[in-house]
């Protein structure tokens, strides 16, 4: 029996309708393979975060299917759920941090599933974990702030943590929600370089909210573009163009949606 690829993720005539009316989601069908590195595009409100949210099960769907593995992703609370949490790691806009703690216990917070819930409470956490976080954090270059309060890091410190910390659950799939909205342009390439290398190197599926076209078009390798929930865009990145871009966003984009000002048409 041939081994389950890993990392894939599928929705079926998803939808998503919040208790006010709004449509989250309408419609989506979308296979995303095992492996790729994903850039999600769309105005605010097209339906970016609710997308990644419903891959581990925190935005609900309300009618549909996405399936992670072949398994679908429950649509209740559960032990179910919590397994399936598991394989997904979240990376945040606004780090998520726990900002009195040092940087080794934030990334430890990534092994929480792993262990007994009284070795967490404890801080005893077994050396086959401790070795796992020390791993992440070579990963994204910041061994030597280990034992540093993550409240005395730099913004771009803080979400090499994050993705640290992610990557200490030892996921399938990355979910990475505006990972660089808050950071400045040099440290925003650094963080993305890092992102792809680890996709490179790890083959962890990575799925990626950006707002600047400029940053999805030269670090996407697939770019899917949404637009009032419903799926306008899916393509190479290689060959998206401006007219391309216009089309999902509705509009002639300025120089609030791209990082390099020059970029603009």
């Amino acid at each position: 029996m041939s081994q389950k690829a890993q990392g894939s993720i599928r929705f079926s005539s998803a939808n998503i309708v919040y208790p006010n009316g709004a449509v989250g989601m309408r419609d989506l069908d979308l296979e995303i393979k095992p492996g790729e590195f994903v850039v999600v595009v769309g105005s605010s409100g097209a339906g970016k975060s609710t997308l990644l949210r419903a891959v581990n099960g925190l935005n609900r769907l309300s009618s549909g299917k996405v399936e992670i593995d072949g398994v679908q992703v429950p649509q209740r609370d559960g032990r179910e759920l919590r397994r399936l949490r598991k394989r997904v790691g979240m990376i945040f806009q606004d780090f998520r941090l726990v900002r009195r703690l040092s940087v080794m216990s934030n990334v430890l917070i990534g092994r929480l599933a792993h262990v007994p819930g009284w070795r967490a409470m404890l801080n005893l956490w077994p050396a086959h974990d401790r070795a796992i976080a020390i791993k992440a954090l070579e990963r994204v270059g910041i061994p030597d702030k280990a034992w540093v309060r993550a409240s005395d890091l730099s913004g771009g410190q803080q979400q090499r943590v994050g993705i640290a910390r992610a990557l200490a659950q030892e996921p399938a799939i990355i979910l990475a929600d505006e990972p660089v909205a808050s950071l400045d342009p040099v440290t925003t390439h650094q963080i993305m370089k890092d992102l792809v290398r680890i996709n490179r190197e790890l083959g962890i599926t990575t799925l990626v909210n950006l707002h600047f076209l400029d940053l999805a078009r030269q670090y996407g390798q697939r770019i899917i573009g949404l637009r009032f929930g419903e799926l306008v865009y899916d393509g190479s990145a290689a060959t998206v163009t401006d007219d391309d871009f216009r089309e999902i966003y509705g509009r002639d984009f300025t120089e609030d949606d791209v990082l390099d000002e020059d970029e603009v048409a």
